[in-house]
């Protein structure tokens, strides 16, 4: 099987996020999230969990200063993706890659309604509904969640395109003698000429002969589909099992996996939060099971695989020398939802007998914790992005209440009995090694599980 999967099976896989444009995407992901992260923090800030606490901030008027920085950092998280998707293809191709990033931003918005609008309806047949159209202004909006999914696609075509000017050479070339600043913001200025023409094109070509806008039709064509597509069951088993599968086999799978799935995430993150500061954060209303939160707080939580169930039993039960020291000094990381001490040392990677509870733990909390929400036992997850590094409980608490919280502490609970059986057979075989039997028997693993622990 191993030789299957490692001859077979990885080689496409490896293929396929080795290429331009995901290595570009994950990538480029990167630069949006300390910004995302400041917003956060400001977000738990202007909305605080807590209603007397958030309705004091507000009265004293802390409340609407703090989303002021939420909306400048975490509001606008496309426009920083977009950014470092391009500067990431052209910065891989070798080239100066900040014009490309600056361009991107540039078609970004060119791609994007420059109206405000709103329709009030009257109930009384009688009485006509009202309109009011602002023109001229940038709709924050596609800035942030919604326009994720364009944020990709304008990142990936400019950075490809930008980099096949500089590889033809169709730039402006100046003396040596030029400062080497002046000669970087000429040699973008051909491709910037013709990449913004096309946009601008693109543009007009929606407006005038569909009365819409790309990133409109974008969104309500593929973004829409796509995130309805990750908040169901195929979802679940995207963000459960295949991060998990790809670490059996050494491969950072949590990475390649949310390198893919983050942008659509987060967009599910920026609808439910929407909903929240709405007051409005139901499945009827159109929130979202799915979201960052759902993969950060309920499947990687203490670590890919939920292992926490497993370094608590290294650190109370275990009988070999190895385990009981890889427990030691992974309780401290795990508590950080980091884990690649045990998945290297113990190790996770490529190990039969641990394998079952290791595939298997993040499905039962992805599906159960779907399931939980779907029959309106918890709530949707409210849409604050928490930092992945923060410790349980606490992340359950600020993206769920004290529903998510206590759900939270059931998983972790779960993962105990889930990796107990085992987690035991491994300690045995480990200890049978330890005491000098290298191929230890059926029989000799028996009589060591009666043996206490030291």
């Amino acid at each position: 099987m191993n030789n299957f999967i490692n001859e077979k099976l990885l080689p496409p896989v490896m293929k396929f996020v080795n290429t331009k444009a995901v290595t570009a995407i994950k990538n480029g992901m990167l630069y949006p999230i300390p910004f995302i992260v400041i917003g956060a923090v400001f977000l738990i800030l202007g909305q605080f969990p807590i209603q007397g606490v958030q309705d004091y901030l507000n009265e004293i008027g802390l409340g609407p200063i703090f989303m002021q920085a939420n909306n400048a950092s975490f509001g606008i998280m496309a426009l920083f993706a977009v950014f470092g998707i391009a500067y990431s293809w052209v910065r891989d191709e070798g080239h100066d890659a900040v014009p490309a990033g600056m361009l991107a931003i540039v078609v970004d918005i060119i791609l994007q309604p420059d109206t405000v609008k709103s329709v009030t309806s009257i109930a009384n047949p009688e009485r006509v509904s009202t309109a009011w159209q602002v023109s001229g202004v940038i709709d924050k909006a596609w800035l942030g969640g919604k326009g994720m999914i364009v944020a990709i696609i304008v990142g990936l075509l400019v950075g490809w395109s930008y980099s096949w000017f500089m590889k033809k050479g169709f730039t402006i070339k100046l003396p040596e003698q030029v400062p080497a600043n002046v000669a970087a913001s000429f040699t973008a200025l051909i491709p910037g000429a013709a990449i913004v023409t096309v946009a601008t094109a693109i543009y007009g070509i929606f407006k005038l002969g569909f009365n819409t806008t790309m990133v409109e039709w974008i969104y309500a064509t593929i973004q829409t589909p796509l995130q309805h597509a990750t908040d169901g069951p195929l979802g679940v088993v995207v963000v459960t099992f295949l991060p998990v599968f790809l670490w059996f086999f050494g491969v950072h799978g949590a990475t390649i996996v949310g390198g893919i799935m983050t942008p659509l995430l987060l967009a599910n993150n920026a609808d439910n939060l929407a909903l929240y500061k709405a007051g409005k954060l139901t499945l009827d209303n159109g929130a979202h099971i799915v979201t960052q939160a759902f993969m950060d707080q309920f499947i990687t939580v203490t670590g890919s695989g939920m292992t926490i169930g497993l370094v608590i039993f290294m650190l109370v039960r275990a009988k070999s020398v190895q385990m009981k020291t890889l427990g030691k000094l992974e309780i401290v990381p795990a508590l950080f939802n980091i884990n690649e001490p045990i998945l290297f040392g113990l190790p996770l990677v490529l190990n039969p007998l641990l394998a079952i509870p290791f595939i298997l733990t993040p499905l039962v909390s992805g599906f159960a914790t779907y399931a939980v929400i779907a029959m309106g036992i918890i709530p949707p997850f409210n849409g604050m992005y928490v930092p992945w590094t923060t410790p349980a409980i606490v992340s359950g608490l600020i993206v769920g209440g004290w529903q998510g919280a206590l759900w939270q502490a059931v998983m972790l609970v779960m993962t105990g009995f889930m990796y107990y059986p085992f987690a035991r057979k491994y300690d045995m075989v480990l200890l049978a090694e330890e005491q000098g039997d290298a191929q230890p028997s059926a029989a000799d693993i028996e009589k060591l599980e009666e043996t206490p622990a030291n």
